[in-house]
């Protein structure tokens, strides 16, 4: 209490006695025991509402006991079920989360783990996925800048997250108690299996799968992919115990566009108990690329040739040749070529208006420029009737797509007409050109988007000049073909925008989360958080289906589907207010992680031990762990003070004496006709 305080306090105590006195003993006009004992509650009253305001305050201190926290950790992951040892699992765990002496001495918490840490004391080993990093996280956030030892029950077998060896804080020991037979079996098992996700139709695409061996004598065993019931891919592999890993690299054929399902297997050994993992599926989503493309042309020229020859170097594409006046379904295209328009082009590109093919527009000397300035906006041209060789300019700051690089210095020039060609802010130029050296500020080759629809401008003819020129510098003309095959895919590629966006996977392995993520967007495509969005599962094969809300998250709404069976699944996406709806199908393939274990990871939980300056210990040695601990010196009980300035007076029970004083001296001034 400072001198301030105390000052005002002794003052309170004059104030009141002087009050009091003044209005009951120096004028009383009852007897002295009567005056006194109202001068008492006056007293009393009027303090205590001085005190309330002055509100004084005291430090007081207090001693606590805080113990060392024991955090014993079970692995809750199905594995430990696998390794038949989840009985003598609960058993440890309850033996030392239950010792009285440990109790003493620690605060023991108990905890359990899968992917995710929690307090428990009752592990069921139904975890899909198990994270031991999980584990030090969390013990460091709880336990901050804290010295402690951690009980570890475990079979050391992680599937998710980074190495665990070095995650635990310096300085605080961890002591492994390792589940399941530590005797090393014979197993052969498919690690992992790195595949790409997308593959293109009639294209190859590489997988990476990675083989362990756990055992002493040499084996030859052979691993095969299978797509269906067909063999598309084997390889003879031997191991030993010098060689206890083979990493294989393959190149599997996409012949089926849509969702492809693999089956990787290596055959087991003599002695393998455990073939579950001797098998891994995987998927990968074959996607017709396909495109139709147009070349539209009223003349003869080497350029069409040319042009369709390197379009269809890429087997997803086919190229038909037309004239403007043909009838066809212009539709059915993804990109048209025009090359040289003029009037007689003018209901071709009428139809184009209204359609959302791309195209393509090729001029040269026989280009009609004043038709052309009617039919797109993109570009003004005011064109003399000279002609004039325009050589090309690379531009690097070009970003729509990486284009092939190419010694466009090398290449002659093209034909076009001569005069000034002004590009509106849409049009990115991906070749400038220049006239013997002087650069012209006009494009030879650019691309532009308006609408939905996307453009690309060639300023010249002779293209065919440029292909046969890149043969006589590279040797080849792959490169050329690619440069162009890159253009035609920027041109085929629909970039509409739809309302409705729905995020997906095309497969899921059991046990990994299965997330459907969606974002709607009103007319001015702002993303509209008050969309109400359901999703509807149905299974292939049975026709059961399920329906769900979607859950705003951030900025997008988002469903978990954790939970379901094995198979194949159709949902629809569908925003209740708009009825605007997405269709799509995911797998979900049958594949147990935690299956895939037949031994614990003896070698990591020892590293993990030395590290940390713990020690290893097995079920049956829970004992010598306790005795360890109870022992162990290191930790000892802190007492620690604990001061809080806290009131002199609780203010509840002095208003209540405030109360009770006037209240008496009320019924004692009436009861001796004092009011």
């Amino acid at each position: 209490m400072t001198a301030t305080t105390s000052v005002l306090i002794i003052l309170s105590v004059l104030v009141a006695a002087g009050i009091a006195y003044y209005q009951y003993i120096f004028r009383s006009i009852q007897g002295k025991r009567l005056s006194y004992l109202l001068a008492g509650l006056r007293f009393i009253a009027i303090f205590g509402l001085l005190l309330l305001l002055i509100n004084p305050r005291i430090l007081k201190t207090w001693y606590e006991a805080e113990k060392t926290p024991l955090p014993v950790v079970i692995d809750n992951s199905a594995s430990i079920i696998h390794l038949k040892a989840d009985a003598r699992a609960k058993q440890v765990f309850e033996r030392i989360t239950s010792d009285s002496r440990l109790k003493q001495k620690y605060d023991v918490q108990a905890y359990r783990f899968d992917s995710e840490m929690e307090a428990s004391e009752t592990p069921d080993f139904k975890g899909s996925q198990t994270s031991i990093e999980a584990v030090a996280k969390n013990l460091s956030a709880i336990y901050r800048n804290k010295k402690f030892p951690t009980v570890l029950i475990s079979d050391g077998n992680q599937t998710r997250g980074n190495d665990y060896v070095y995650r635990f804080e310096n300085g605080n020991p961890v002591f492994p108690v390792v589940l399941g037979d530590t005797v090393k079996q014979t197993d052969i098992r498919i690690s992992q299996v790195n595949v790409n996700k997308y593959a293109f139709l009639k294209n190859k695409f590489p997988v990476e799968a990675f083989v362990q061996y756990s055992g002493t004598k040499p084996v030859e065993t052979k691993f095969e992919i299978r797509n269906g019931q067909t063999v598309i891919a084997s390889q003879n592999i031997s191991f030993s115990a010098d060689k206890k890993s083979a990493v294989l690299n393959l190149l599997l054929p996409a012949e089926k566009a849509g969702l492809q399902l693999y089956k990787a297997t290596v055959n087991a050994v003599s002695g393998e108990k455990n073939t579950y993992n001797n098998t891994k599926n995987f998927a990968v989503e074959v996607m017709d690329q396909r495109s139709e493309i147009a070349i539209v042309s009223a003349i003869n020229h080497p350029d069409i040739g040319a042009l369709k020859r390197s379009i269809e170097t890429n087997s997803q594409r086919r190229v038909t040749l037309l004239s403007p006046t043909d009838q066809q379904d212009w539709s059915k295209f993804n990109v048209l070529i025009v090359y040289q328009p003029t009037a007689a082009f003018g209901p071709l590109m009428d139809r184009l208006e209204n359609s959302q093919s791309s195209c393509m527009i090729i001029t040269g000397v026989r280009t009609d420029f004043n038709f052309l300035n009617t039919k797109q906006k993109l570009l003004a041209f005011r064109m003399s009737s000279q002609s004039e060789n325009y050589l090309p300019v690379p531009n690097d700051q070009f970003s729509l797509f990486e284009p092939e690089e190419l010694p466009f210095v090398e290449f002659p020039p093209l034909d076009n007409a001569f005069g000034t060609i002004k590009a509106s802010g849409n049009v990115n130029e991906l070749l400038g050109s220049s006239i013997r050296n002087v650069k012209t500020g006009s494009p030879l080759l650019g691309f532009a988007e308006e609408k939905g629809r996307r453009w690309g401008f060639l300023l010249g003819e002779g293209i065919w000049k440029w292909r046969l020129q890149s043969y006589v510098t590279l040797r080849s003309f792959e490169q050329f073909d690619r440069f162009m095959d890159k253009s035609i895919q920027y041109l085929s590629t629909n970039n509409s925008r739809k309302s409705l966006i729905v995020n997906h996977e095309s497969f899921y392995n059991m046990g990994d989360p299965v997330e459907i993520t969606a974002q709607y967007f009103n007319k001015n495509y702002e993303f509209d958080e008050k969309a109400r969005i359901n999703v509807t599962l149905t299974h292939r094969k049975t026709k059961k289906s399920r329906s769900f809300d979607m859950l705003k998250s951030g900025n997008s709404f988002k469903v978990n589907l954790d939970g379901l069976e094995a198979g194949a699944y159709d949902f629809k996406v569908r925003e209740l207010n708009s009825n605007a709806s997405y269709s799509g199908y995911f797998e979900l393939l049958d594949f147990e992680i935690e299956k895939q274990f037949v031994n614990p990871d003896l070698e990591k939980l020892n590293q993990l031990a030395s590290v940390t300056d713990g020690k290893t210990y097995l079920p049956d040695q829970a004992d010598a762990l306790i005795d360890f601990l109870l022992k162990d010196e290191t930790y000892k009980t802190v007492e620690k003070a604990i001061s809080r300035r806290v009131p002199l007076i609780d203010s509840i029970w002095l208003l209540l004496l405030i109360a009770a004083s006037l209240a008496a001296e009320w019924f004692i001034r009436k009861y001796n006709g004092m009011l």
